[in-house]
């Protein structure tokens, strides 16, 4: 297992819906930990930032209407295989297509209003954690349990 570290984001639907206990509680079940943590306002230069990828794609001004609507948690997330096994606690993106007993699956309503955003892969990881987090605001702190987990 490979430790690393991942972003998540708690999107406004998530946050308006009351859900931010629930998503952190499923991942840091999963023996994950919490490296860095806050409440933002993403602006619309930070999230044409984050969904460059997607700007010449049709959806690209409803994805930076959606995520700028309201506050996001955003979250790093650390751990052995980090990036794997919190998309897998996501579900994939359709909510309705995702499993009962994942994040999606069980809280999300479309494609877009999906409750959470994690990074694809180590390279996204690095770009989007660099986005949202300083260095000095992400902790890397030994836990008792990682024994256990690792």
């Amino acid at each position: 297992m490979t430790t690393e570290s991942t972003l998540v984001l708690i999107k406004p639907d998530g946050v308006n819906r009351g859900l931010i206990g629930d998503v952190i509680s499923r991942l840091e079940s999963t023996g994950l930990k919490i490296s860095g943590l806050k409440l933002i306002q993403i602006d619309n230069e930070l999230a044409g930032k984050h969904y460059q990828e997607h700007k010449e794609k049709p959806f690209f001004g409803s994805l930076i209407e959606f995520i700028t609507s309201s506050p996001v948690v955003a979250i790093v997330i650390s751990g052995p295989d980090a990036i794997k096994k919190t998309r897998t606690t996501m579900g994939v993106t359709n909510p309705l297509e995702s499993e009962p007993g994942t994040i999606r699956g069980d809280f999300g309503l479309t494609v877009e209003k999906n409750i959470i955003h994690g990074s694809a892969n180590i390279d996204d990881a690095k770009r989007e954690i660099s986005l949202y987090f300083n260095d000095d605001e992400i902790i890397n702190y030994p836990r008792s349990i990682d024994n256990w987990i690792e």
